[in-house]
């Protein structure tokens, strides 16, 4: 679905072009947040020949695993495969780094099969960081996005949050995950975070509140350590 979006948007954009100009410039895409979705979204819009720009708070945490270092399972298995089929990175990456393959629920039907692959986390990083340095028109800048360029309902621009630049395109594509308007809660103690040691995305997620976006935060968790183990073995 994200290669045909974006083939689409290649489309129209190159046909609006056509009509102001004799010499056709190449479409600037965007793409805000450089978790999976993020590394794939720019990687397919430079494949399709668009020039692309990544921003993303740190290079090096391009192909973070966090929590449990797996891809697919139930239901996102199948999701996986789609990525592939559309000439996606992560099913190849996992390939060069993966530790074990399994078939879940395989007692049961076809439907509900899982294909999942544990991954070495570190060769997983290695790995995407690499295809992510070696792909052409695919460029990579640290920072935040503050602010969103909108004119007559079309986004044409970002605004960096530490330096206030304004870089202009033709589409913006935000894959920030758990950054926006993000926090951890630890205990009765809550404090906006994206992920620990990582600034949310706050003033982009105002400027989605105000053109209109209902937003919501879905929760992630973990159990605390004390209920797994019990205080008594804890040094």
């Amino acid at each position: 679905m994200l290669k045909l979006f974006i083939a689409s948007s290649f489309k129209k954009l190159t046909r609006q072009f056509s009509q102001n100009s004799s010499i056709t410039p190449r479409p600037v895409i965007v793409v805000v947040g450089g978790g999976h979705a993020g590394t794939e979204a720019s990687l397919a819009a430079a494949r399709m020949g668009c020039k692309t720009i990544l921003v993303t708070h740190k290079f090096n945490t391009i192909g973070e695993m966090s929590c449990n270092p797996s891809f697919g399972g139930i239901g996102k298995g199948h999701l996986i495969r789609e990525i592939d089929a559309l000439d996606g990175a992560c099913a190849v990456v996992c390939d060069k780094s993966g530790i074990q393959y399994k078939v879940l629920n395989k007692r049961k039907g076809p439907a509900v099969w899982g294909p999942r692959a544990q991954i070495d986390r570190k060769l997983y990083k290695e790995h995407m960081q690499e295809k992510v340095n070696n792909t052409p028109d695919l460029e990579v800048i640290e920072s935040s996005v503050e602010d969103l360029i909108i004119r007559d309902k079309n986004c044409e621009g970002i605004v960096f949050g530490d330096t206030g630049q304004i870089v202009s395109c033709s589409a913006v594509i935000i894959t920030t995950g758990t950054f926006l308007r993000g926090e951890i809660n630890i205990g009765l103690r809550t404090y906006p975070a994206g992920r620990i040691g990582d600034s949310p995305a706050i003033g982009l997620a105002n400027t989605l509140d105000k053109v209109g976006f209902k937003m919501k935060r879905m929760k992630t968790g973990n159990l605390c350590i004390q209920r797994v183990f019990g205080l008594a073995n804890l040094n």
